[in-house]
């Protein structure tokens, strides 16, 4: 198996906390490209798990059903939706392995679907582990930063990694743009201890921090 196939590991850092856990679920928003750079690929087509894959963009959401089978697959603005009513039409569990949102912060979608998340489904639902794309290095949009810790701190959630960096292969530059979390119920927080930094890293970095305390692939 290919070690991942996202743009900072952020599928690596979901198999390894979860311990290449099979058959789990996910919930993907602005999944983009299903394979090329896609936190969940690997998940789905490597260890047997199914989730949401929510995408505005045709160009990308047509070879969903056939390079991603196994996951649901959702055309759309990612503010129209109603969670709880999409989560119950196929009755996810209420605890869910991987929560990824990657939208836009300078129009504010980011923010407005975490907060509508934070209504509906928030009180019912869990999830192990969440990477959130805030892209500070961008600007302070909204706000979005300081406001999305505060609402995962007040549902329990842990900043594993904060501020991660991840490189413009256009331009060689690296900004911080993501924060990385795990919810104390969902997984063995004594490794979670052992990986967890408060400075930021460039994803290269978190890669060898996470294989030195875990069983690195083959």
């Amino acid at each position: 198996m290919q070690k991942y196939f996202g743009g900072a590991a952020q599928d690596y850092f979901v198999r390894k906390v979860l311990k290449d856990k099979t058959h789990g679920t996910f919930v993907e928003i602005g999944s983009n490209h299903p394979i090329l750079v896609n936190n969940t690929y690997i998940l789905e087509a490597g260890l047997g798990w199914t989730g949401f894959m929510v995408e505005y963009l045709e160009e990308y959401t047509r070879d969903y059903p056939r390079v991603r089978p196994r996951s649901y697959h959702l055309n759309c603005d990612a503010t129209k939706i109603n969670w709880l009513e999409e989560f119950e039409k196929v009755n996810f569990p209420k605890n869910i392995d991987y929560l990824q949102i990657d939208l836009d912060v300078a129009n504010r979608s980011t923010l407005d679907v975490l907060e509508k998340m934070d209504r509906q489904i928030f009180d019912a639902y869990k999830f192990a582990t969440i990477t959130f794309e805030h892209d500070i290095y961008t600007g302070n949009h909204f706000d979005t930063r300081r406001i999305s810790r505060e609402i995962f701190e007040k549902r329990g959630y842990f900043r594993v990694f904060s501020d991660v960096h991840a490189g413009d292969h256009a331009t060689g530059t690296y900004g911080e743009f993501e924060d990385w979390y795990v919810h104390p119920d969902l997984v063995d927080m004594s490794f979670i201890q052992k990986i967890t930094r408060t400075e930021s890293y460039r994803y290269p970095a978190l890669v060898d921090i996470i294989d030195q305390h875990c069983v690195p692939d083959a």
